[in-house]
């Protein structure tokens, strides 16, 4: 089958109550200086009616430029941006606009630049060479809330943060105070513990009856009392505090 029947039957059998509607896209911008690789990101989303791209840029001072001129949901940018680096314009993403998701798309499979990405705040890592074909169900998946991850290097980040957890939980004070911040309301609890399981902002939406954007308004307010700036931090901060039980 050929990608655009694929894309034509994703889209007949994507769930109504998820972001990402032909009637209202997921609005994405895309930032890499490679103008093959560009193109090529270009043309898979632009042949998905569940994503509208609103800019492309190819350097640091073009991406901000775009960030300060659009309003978007979903960044995908390279790392290696010539003028600059993707980290720089993650960190101006998401002190521009905090509840914008970033997917890297690198052609360096190294954990440190994946782990400080989640770091800065990045909600996806891919790897070039091995992801073609898959940049539109990146974008789906974080705009949902979820994580969208390269399969081998996520298990090898598995590895390596799976032989430190024993030690961080152990070291973590079991409380549920934050050195003077604000505490969790219960409805906050109660989407972090959803969030924990696996759900996306919808589902959660739909499950309490309430908006999508209620949801993300309630994540963020929940990333800024624990001071974590990604999901999977504030469900490990919750956690180690004995916040979700």
């Amino acid at each position: 089958m050929s990608l655009p029947n694929m894309q034509a039957l994703a889209v007949s059998s994507w769930p109504h109550f998820l972001i990402g509607q032909p009637e209202q896209p997921v609005r994405v911008l895309l930032v890499d200086d490679d103008p093959h690789m560009r193109r090529v990101m270009a043309q898979e989303l632009l042949a998905d009616a569940r994503i509208n791209l609103v800019g492309q840029a190819g350097s640091l001072r073009e991406g901000r430029r775009l960030m300060a001129r659009h309003e978007f949901d979903v960044m995908l940018i390279d790392l290696n941006l010539g003028d600059g680096t993707g980290f720089q314009l993650i960190e101006a993403m998401k002190s521009l606009r905090p509840v914008a998701e970033a997917v890297v798309v690198s052609a360096m499979e190294d954990e440190e630049h994946a782990i400080h990405a989640f770091e800065l705040g990045a909600t996806g890592y891919l790897i070039k060479n091995s992801w073609f074909g898959s940049f539109s169900q990146a974008v789906l998946q974080v705009v949902n809330g979820g994580a969208s991850i390269t399969p081998n290097l996520a298990r090898r980040l598995l590895r390596r943060l799976g032989g430190q957890g024993s030690v961080q939980r152990s070291a973590a004070p079991k409380t549920d105070a934050f050195n003077g911040a604000d505490k969790l309301s219960e409805r906050e609890r109660e989407i972090l513990r959803l969030v924990a399981t696996g759900y996306t902002s919808g589902e959660i939406g739909k499950r309490l009856a309430i908006s999508t954007q209620t949801v993300n308004t309630h994540i963020k307010n929940v990333y800024r009392k624990l001071q974590v700036r990604t999901r999977a931090q504030a469900v490990n901060q919750a956690t180690v505090r004995g916040l979700l039980y």
